[in-house]
C-alpha cells in the first residue's frame, strides 16, 4: 500500500496500490468471492493498472499479438492492512462491468470505466477486498434503442451501449487490447473530526484582464484562502476572490504559463490547496461568422500541435511519470496544443497539471465517436453527465483545458451516410452537455462535435474540419490552400517510419512487403489502401521516384526518404497555414504518439523515441518563423512569424543558389516584429529587381536550384529559423557535400558545429546515447549550424546525407 501524505486540516488518502493479486475465471462462473474457491489462479497485478499489464508482466500476454480479453471475468483481490472504523474507499475508475466486494457483501456496481465512485464502509480490520470485471464481450449483444446509423470504424456495434473506451476496438488502427480493470487508482481516506474538505479551485480572468477565483471547500467556515496577494475568508463553503492585473496564463507558443498557488490558513496552519492560472478563451468566427479559432487573453493563437493516443496501450496510465517524457516532447517540438479525441479515453489531473506547467492548451472531447447513442436511455444518460461532471471538476484548476467538445466524428459520420441535420444535431450535444459544461467550467469554450461548423459537417471551409485533403486523399500540397481550412482537429496523418534504431530492435523485417511490417500501416476499415500508399504518393510527387522500384533497388534511401518526405509535407503544409492573410487558426496533426513501434501515424514511436518527421514538426512549429511559398507568376513570397509577446529585432535574408553553391541573387531587410504578428514580403521586395526565383516564366534555363530564406536574431547574430524552395523540384537539387564538423562548448552545453560546402538536404546526425537538438534537415552554405548534444560522457558518431551518402564522423 501506498501512503500519500496529505496535511494535518485535510483528509488522509491512503492509496491501495501493493498486494493485489488477479486471476481470469469464466464468464458469469462466480457470482461472489467465495465461489472463487477451487479454481484459483492468481497472478501479482499492478492497481492502478489492467488485465493486459498483469498478464503481460507475468508473460501471458503479448501486446504485438493480442488475444481477447473480453470473455472471461477478471477478479482482483486484496487483504487490507487498515485499522476498524468508518471510511470512505474511492474506486477512480473501473473498466467497465464491475461489481464490488468487501468482505463477501457487494459494496458497489459500476457500468462506466469513467466514473470514480466514493463509498462509505465500516472496516472491521483484517478486510478482504474483491473486484469483479465481468465479461464485456456477451454484454456486447445487448439489444438497445435502434440506431439510425453504424459505423464502421468500431465494432462491435454494442460498445455505444456502454460508457468504455474504443481503444482496442478500431480493427486497423490500434492494437486489438482490451481495456480492462481498475485502471485508475483506488484509496482509503480517513476523514477527521471538523476538518476542512478536498478544495474545488476555478479560476478565470474577465475580458478587462481581471483575475476571478472561487475556492469550495467544505467544514473550513472563516478559514483565509491567499492567492498572488488577494485574500478572502470562507464563507458558506466558498471563498470568493478578484485580482486586479493578475499575471495571467498564456499557451507557451505566445507568452508565459504563470501558475499561482492558492493556500487555506486554516487555524494558523497554512495548507496548500493547488496552483490554478487566469486565462480568457474565447472563439473568434473571422469576419464572415464561418471561422473557427481561439483568443486567449484578447490575443488571437494559431493552435497547433497533435492528437494524444496513451502513454501506453496496455496499462492506460495517469500517473505524473508516466505523462512527464511525452509531454515535454510536445513542449520541446513548439507545440500549444494537445488533442484528447473522443475514441481515446480521459486522462488524469496529472495529466491536464503537467500541461499547465507546461503551457500546452488541452482540447478535450467527451469520450463519444462516430456512433449514435441511446441519450434517450435514462441510465446511459445519468452516467454520462456525471462522467463529464467529474471530469470538469477534476480539472476545474487547470487552466490548460481550453476547449470541451462532444465527441469525434459523430456528425460526420451520419453525414456521410447520407442522414440529414435533423438527424445528428441532437439535443444531447447541442442543448444538454453544453449547459453542464456552462455550469462546471464556463471558463471553456465549447464545440458541438469534431469536425461541425460548415455546409456539411466536414466542410474544411467553415468552422472545425477534419483536414486530409493533403494527406489521405492524397492531394497536391496546394490543396491546403485551396480547400480554405479555418481550423483543422485533425489532419496530415501519414505512416511516418521511425528510426533505424527501432525498426532494428522492435521490428528487423524488410519494409513494406514483411507482412509483420504491413500489420504496424495503419489503415481504414475496408478500404483498399492504407497510409503507406499516402506517403508512397508524396515520395513520388516530391522526389520523383518510383517507390515501388526504389525500395527493391535501394531500400536504405527509400527508408530515409520515406522518413522524411512525411516532415517535408507537413512543413510546406504549415508554411501556407501560418502565413499573414491565411484563413488557417490552427491545426493539430493525427497523431502524436504510436501505439506499437513501426510504420505508424505517431510523430513519437512506442519507446519514446522522437521519429524524423517530429524535427520536421519542431520546425514547422517555431514561434519565430520563417517560411516560402510558390505564388506561380507572382514569384515566391517570404512570411515572417512572430507569435511571442515581445517585439523582436531580426534580420531577413533571401538569396537563390545555382549547383546549390553560388548565390545568383540576393536581399537582406532588417525587421522589428510586433509582438504576435505576422507579416508578407514578396522576393522581388527584397531583391529590389524581377528574377524568376520560382521559375514560372521559364524565359530560358533555370539559373538557380534552391531559394534559402533565414531569419537572423539581430543581436546574437544567430539564426532562428530557415525554409528552402526547390523550383526544379528536389531531386535535382540533391549532390554530393563536403561537411566540415566541430564538437564545442556553448553556453546551452555541448554543440556539434556542421557546415557544408554546398545545399545538404536531409541531413542526418547519427550519435548513439545523445538526442540531437534537430535531425533530418536541409543545410545551405554560408552558414554553420550548431546542433546541441544531450547525454552522457563524450560523444562520437557520424553526420550524413539520406540513403548514407557523405558521411563524416566525430
Amino acid at each position: 500500500m501506498t501512503d500519500h501524505a496529505t496535511p494535518s486540516a485535510q483528509p488522509t488518502i491512503r492509496r491501495l496500490d501493493d498486494g493485489w493479486v488477479m486471476e481470469l475465471t469464466p464468464a458469469g462462473a462466480c457470482a461472489r468471492p467465495d465461489e472463487i474457491v477451487g479454481i484459483e489462479d492468481f497472478i501479482a497485478a499492478p492497481v492502478p493498472g489492467t488485465v493486459a499489464q498483469a498478464l503481460e508482466a507475468a508473460g501471458r500476454f503479448d501486446r504485438a499479438n493480442p488475444k481477447p480479453l473480453d470473455t472471461r471475468d477478471a477478479w482482483y483481490v486484496l487483504r487490507l492492512d487498515e485499522e476498524p472504523g468508518d471510511v470512505t474507499l474511492r474506486f477512480e475508475g473501473l473498466a467497465t462491468v464491475a461489481e464490488v466486494f468487501l468482505n463477501g457483501d457487494r459494496i458497489l456496481s459500476s457500468q462506466s470505466m469513467y466514473l470514480s465512485h466514493d463509498v462509505t464502509v465500516h472496516l472491521q480490520g483484517g478486510d478482504t477486498l474483491a473486484i469483479c470485471f465481468r465479461a464485456l464481450g456477451p454484454l456486447l449483444g445487448k439489444k438497445g434503442p435502434r440506431a439510425r446509423w453504424r459505423p464502421q470504424m468500431i465494432t462491435p456495434a454494442g460498445m455505444r451501449l456502454f460508457r468504455t473506451t474504443t481503444l482496442g476496438r478500431m480493427p486497423g488502427w490500434c492494437p486489438e487490447v482490451h481495456a480492462v480493470g481498475p485502471w485508475r487508482p483506488i484509496s482509503v481516506i480517513r476523514h477527521h473530526r471538523n476538518e476542512p474538505g478536498e478544495a474545488r479551485i476555478s479560476a478565470r480572468l474577465d475580458a478587462q484582464g481581471c483575475g476571478h477565483l472561487t475556492v469550495r471547500v467544505e467544514n473550513a467556515e472563516g478559514a483565509t484562502v491567499a492567492c498572488a496577494g488577494a485574500k478572502a475568508k470562507v464563507v458558506d463553503g466558498s471563498a470568493v476572490l478578484v485580482l486586479p492585473g493578475v499575471e495571467a496564463w498564456w499557451p507557451r507558443s505566445h507568452g508565459k504559463p504563470v501558475l499561482h498557488d492558492v493556500t487555506l490558513d486554516w487555524n494558523g496552519e497554512m495548507v496548500t490547496l493547488g496552483r490554478t492560472g487566469f486565462r480568457h478563451v474565447e472563439i473568434d468566427r473571422d469576419a464572415d461568422g464561418q471561422g473557427f479559432g481561439l483568443k486567449v487573453n484578447g490575443v488571437p493563437v494559431f493552435c497547433r500541435g497533435a492528437v494524444w493516443t496513451s502513454a501506453d496501450i496496455v496499462s492506460l496510465p495517469g500517473g505524473r511519470a508516466d505523462y512527464r517524457p511525452w509531454l515535454e516532447k510536445a513542449a520541446q517540438a513548439h507545440m500549444n496544443m494537445i488533442r484528447i479525441g473522443g475514441t481515446m479515453a480521459y486522462e488524469s489531473a496529472e495529466f491536464f497539471q503537467l500541461c499547465d506547467e507546461l503551457g500546452l492548451m488541452v482540447w478535450q472531447e467527451l469520450m463519444l465517436a462516430n456512433f449514435d447513442y441511446p441519450a434517450s436511455d435514462e441510465a446511459w444518460l445519468a452516467d454520462l453527465k456525471q462522467e463529464v461532471a467529474q471530469l470538469l471538476d477534476r480539472t476545474s484548476a487547470s487552466p490548460s483545458l481550453a476547449v470541451v467538445c462532444g465527441g469525434s466524428e459523430v456528425y460526420q459520420q451520419a453525414a456521410m451516410l447520407g442522414l440529414p441535420e435533423s438527424t445528428y444535431r441532437s439535443e444531447l450535444t447541442e442543448s444538454i452537455l453544453p449547459e453542464l459544461v456552462r455550469a462546471h467550467r464556463p471558463d471553456c469554450v465549447w464545440v458541438a462535435n469534431s469536425p461541425s461548423g460548415g455546409a456539411m459537417p466536414f466542410s474544411p471551409n467553415a468552422g472545425v474540419t477534419h483536414y486530409y485533403g493533403v494527406g489521405a486523399y492524397m492531394r497536391p500540397l496546394d490543396d491546403a490552400r485551396r480547400a480554405h481550412v479555418r481550423f483543422a482537429a485533425e489532419s496530415l496523418a501519414f505512416a511516418h517510419v521511425p528510426e533505424q534504431v527501432t525498426l532494428d530492435k522492435y521490428l528487423p523485417v524488410a519494409a513494406v512487403h514483411d507482412p509483420r511490417w504491413k500489420a504496424r500501416v495503419p489503415r481504414d476499415r475496408g478500404a483498399s489502401w492504407d497510409f503507406e500508399d499516402v506517403r508512397e504518393f508524396y515520395l513520388k510527387l516530391l522526389y520523383e521516384v518510383e517507390p515501388e522500384r526504389l525500395r527493391r533497388e535501394n531500400p536504405g534511401l527509400y527508408l530515409d526518404l520515406s522518413r522524411v518526405v512525411t516532415g517535408e509535407v507537413i512543413e510546406a503544409t504549415y508554411a501556407e497555414w501560418r502565413r499573414a492573410g491565411s484563413s488557417c487558426r490552427g491545426a493539430l496533426i493525427w497523431t502524436f504518439q504510436d501505439l506499437l513501434p513501426g510504420p505508424s501515424w505517431g510523430l513519437i514511436d512506442a519507446t519514446g523515441l522522437a521519429k524524423p518527421v517530429w524535427h520536421a514538426v519542431r520546425r514547422a512549429f517555431r514561434p519565430l518563423q520563417v517560411g516560402l511559398t510558390d505564388e506561380g507568376t507572382n514569384g515566391i513570397d517570404l512570411h515572417v512569424v512572430n507569435d511571442l509577446g515581445e517585439a523582436r529585432d531580426v534580420s531577413v535574408e533571401l538569396v537563390c543558389l545555382r549547383d546549390g553553391a553560388v548565390p545568383v541573387v540576393s536581399g537582406r531587410r532588417d525587421l522589428t516584429l510586433d509582438p504576435h504578428s505576422a507579416m508578407t514580403i514578396a522576393a522581388t521586395d527584397l531583391f529590389g529587381t524581377f528574377f524568376d526565383t520560382a521559375y514560372a516564366f521559364r524565359f530560358g534555363p533555370p539559373s538557380h536550384d534552391v531559394t534559402v530564406a533565414r531569419l537572423i536574431d539581430r543581436a546574437s547574430g544567430e539564426e532562428i529559423a530557415s525554409a528552402h524552395h526547390f523550383p526544379l523540384g528536389r531531386t535535382a537539387a540533391r549532390r554530393d557535400v563536403q561537411f566540415t564538423l566541430e564538437l564545442l562548448e556553448s553556453d546551452q552545453g555541448l554543440a556539434l558545429e556542421i557546415s557544408t560546402d554546398r545545399l545538404a538536404q536531409n541531413v542526418q546526425i547519427d550519435v548513439a546515447g545523445f538526442e540531437v537538438s534537430d535531425n533530418w534537415f536541409h543545410l545551405a552554405p554560408g552558414r554553420p549550424r550548431r546542433i546541441l548534444l544531450k547525454g552522457e560522457g563524450k560523444p562520437s558518431g557520424e553526420v550524413r546525407l539520406a540513403g548514407g551518402r557523405c558521411v563524416s564522423r566525430f
